[in-house]
């Protein structure tokens, strides 16, 4: 275990309001890449028409696809902005709502957005920038701050 104090306060938040039919990945790290965000939190409500979560498979080191045929409620989606390549890479779970009340969740890969997702990114000091972790292939809190970019 790893515990750092950061007293560092960007203050910068960016709010992404994804309109009907926009798939909600893709829109969301073009806004991300727009904005140059490199390390933040990121939260949103809203709901899909249709939706891919994954699980993340250890031995293959990849997600297992699962896909979401059908309107869903976004009842949580937590996650963060790590560089990645010099890019923002947005990684958020989500727990997505079904119409008998069940949920389901894992990793967003894809959500075509109805009615709306109102997404907050927050941005965080430089030192909870992620970085590759080369073992699992999976972006991790590194505890250093980020080399300059571009």
């Amino acid at each position: 275990m790893r515990t750092q104090e950061v007293r560092h306060q960007t203050g910068r938040v960016l709010v992404v309001v994804c309109d009907k039919g926009e798939e909600a990945v893709a829109a969301v790290g073009a806004a991300l890449r727009e904005q140059r965000v490199r390390a933040a939190r990121v939260t949103a409500v809203g709901g899909f028409a249709d939706a891919e979560v994954g699980w993340f498979d250890r031995d293959r080191r990849d997600y297992r696809r699962i896909a979401v045929p059908e309107q869903v409620e976004v009842v949580s989606l937590l996650g963060d902005v790590a560089e990645q390549d010099g890019e923002p890479a947005l990684h958020v779970h989500a727990v997505l709502g079904r119409s008998d009340g069940s949920t389901l969740g894992g990793h967003l890969l894809r959500g075509r957005v109805w009615p709306t997702l109102e997404v907050i990114v927050s941005e965080v000091a430089p030192e909870l920038a992620k970085r590759v972790d080369p073992e699992t292939g999976l972006a991790l809190i590194s505890g250093t701050p980020p080399e300059p970019g571009p």
